[in-house]
């Protein structure tokens, strides 16, 4: 018998109430209700089926990632009601109470020994989906460039399941995790829109500049870290061969030789 998971029924509420009290306070257009609406049921659809899949109960620090999760896609719907004024604040306020939070989770996981693969994976949805929200907002000020900050993350997935030696699981990184706080919190002030253009331009491209090293790291690992059947011997290894069976060629002629040791002499003993 299967079981219900309250954990996204929860979420499910209190995303729906959240978009509520933005339509009331802020204001919601059609097309932010659809957006904030439609990354709940998402949201609920994809973690009922991993909770399924792992016979696993949300902990304490996964329902802060839900919490986090619900306030991502209440940005959305901000961002897709481009939202200004009283609505800009609230865009900010929570994309600032999501990254605080995202501090948070981490830390009760830990303490409360409820650390688990599924919590760091729904944790790292999160995030990806947070940032590419407000790049999409950022990215009507600053240029269409700014995306490239929150699709990272998904080409890397899309390249993940095209390309096979991508595929390998890769060690945990703690400077990942630094990374994608940068992003959130650059991102976050940049949607503020109290910064001068060239100095939010400025701190956007040192976001994606640590960025794309600490992508281009990982793909470096998983390059090298491949499997690859009949690896070709490295150029120093032929170079060792040639040399060892020119040795041992010389040895076998050379006494057929006599004093005539030279190079002409040498081709012509072959």
């Amino acid at each position: 018998m299967r079981t219900v998971q309250r954990g996204p029924l929860v979420g499910l509420a209190g995303g729906t109430v959240l978009l509520g009290v933005l339509a009331v306070s802020v204001g919601l257009s059609p097309l932010g209700w659809a957006c904030g609406l439609g990354g709940t049921v998402v949201l609920v659809a994809a973690l009922s089926a991993a909770l399924d899949r792992t016979s696993a109960a949300l902990g304490p620090a996964d329902q802060i990632t839900l919490a986090r999760a619900v306030i991502a896609c209440g940005v959305a719907a901000l961002v897709a009601s481009a939202a200004a004024g009283a609505g800009r604040i609230a865009l900010v306020t929570l994309a600032a109470v999501a990254l605080v939070l995202d501090n948070v989770d981490g830390r009760v996981a830990r303490r409360t020994g409820t650390t688990s693969e599924l919590g760091a994976r729904f944790d790292l949805e999160v995030d990806a989906f947070l940032i590419l929200v407000l790049s999409i907002d950022v990215s009507r000020t600053s240029g269409a460039w700014v995306l490239t900050i929150g699709a990272a993350r998904y080409l890397f997935v899309v390249a993940r399941r095209i390309l096979p030696w991508m595929r390998a699981p890769l060690p945990p990184r703690y400077w990942c995790k630094v990374v994608a706080a940068v992003q959130g919190v650059v991102l976050t002030v940049a949607a503020a829109r109290l910064l001068p253009g060239p100095v939010a331009g400025a701190a956007l491209v040192v976001a994606l500049a640590l960025l794309a090293e600490s992508f281009g790291r990982e793909l470096w690992w998983l390059w090298r870290s491949r499997p690859v059947p009949g690896r070709r011997r490295p150029v120093w290894g032929w170079a060792v061969s040639l040399l060892a069976g020119l040795l041992a060629w010389a040895a076998l002629v050379a006494p057929d030789l006599g004093t005539h040791l030279s190079p002409a002499a040498l081709a012509s003993a072959s």
